[in-house]
């Protein structure tokens, strides 16, 4: 366990079920963060915005010998994870704000820029 509370991680995630094992990990290693009392914040761009949409996760197979992308959603709120969304993104693939899942912010560059700067360590995936 970390002695700092403050630590912060962000995972930046761009896959959907295009590839269901690349979408897992930053739910998986975000998890394991909170876990450890690190603070984690998963921001959706690209493809991966598909997973903020309500339902999406619910019909996805689960990737790479991890649960379902549902109960790793579920897991990583119920942990106090923050998640965050690109709007411009979203609008791209013609997902309307009211038909996100509950939980999700919606972000763009800037603020997207200083969650970055304010973490510790930023992972892609």
């Amino acid at each position: 366990m970390t002695e700092n509370k403050e630590e912060k991680i962000l995972y930046i995630g761009t896959s959907a079920d295009d590839d269901p094992e690349k979408a897992s990990m930053p739910f998986v290693m975000a998890c394991a963060a909170l876990a450890m009392d690190i603070k984690a914040t998963i921001a959706l761009q690209g493809n991966g915005v598909y997973l903020a949409q309500k339902g999406y996760v619910d019909k996805m197979l689960p990737g790479g010998g991890f649960p379902p992308m549902k109960e790793l959603l579920a897991s990583f709120l119920e942990l106090g994870g923050k998640l965050k969304v690109c709007v411009p993104c979203i609008k791209e693939r013609n997902i309307d704000e009211s038909e996100l899942v509950e939980g999700f912010q919606t972000t763009a560059a800037g603020a997207l820029n200083v969650e970055a700067l304010e973490a510790n360590a930023v992972l892609v995936y």
